[in-house]
């Protein structure tokens, strides 16, 4: 990775959000990892966080996809709807983050985000949520919900 220059990494990452920013990030991490590291990724959430850049929900990510350990990737779709649900009461994804290992039974740390990210792009949506077409609206407390479809 430290043999590409940005632009390379820009051009590899482009369809990401803030590509630019991401792609002097990633450097910055690969470098950081050869010299605090030893060139290996942690498999600690703790180690990665002293990564710059790396925040909760990459750390977790990091785990739970690349080493197989339980972890909680709460991003808005997750802090959103798990607030919505009447699930949790929290007000930041980190809040979220700590009331899920609290309460959500570890077997379903893991999946629990990927569920999430589909349901809330497709019905479960930030504004005007498609409640009349959401399978578990009965289930759901509608918090925060002022219209719908």
């Amino acid at each position: 990775m430290l043999a590409l220059s940005p632009r390379q990494i820009e051009t590899l990452i482009y369809p990401v959000g803030f590509y630019r920013t991401k792609a002097r990030v990633i450097l910055g991490i690969c470098r950081d990892l050869l010299e605090r590291f030893g060139g290996r990724v942690p498999d600690e959430i703790d180690a990665l966080l002293r990564l710059k850049g790396v925040g909760r929900k990459t750390a977790n990510l990091v785990v739970t996809m690349g080493y197989g350990k339980p972890g909680i990737c709460v991003d808005t779709h997750v802090h959103r709807i798990s607030n919505r649900l009447g699930y949790v009461r929290t007000r930041t994804p980190e809040e979220t983050e700590m009331a899920l290992r609290a309460k959500l039974p570890k077997r379903y740390w893991i999946g629990y985000n990927d569920l999430l990210v589909a349901f809330g792009q497709n019905v479960c949506t930030p504004i005007s949520p498609r409640c009349s077409t959401c399978a578990v609206r009965a289930l759901c407390r509608r918090v925060g919900v002022k219209s719908s479809r």
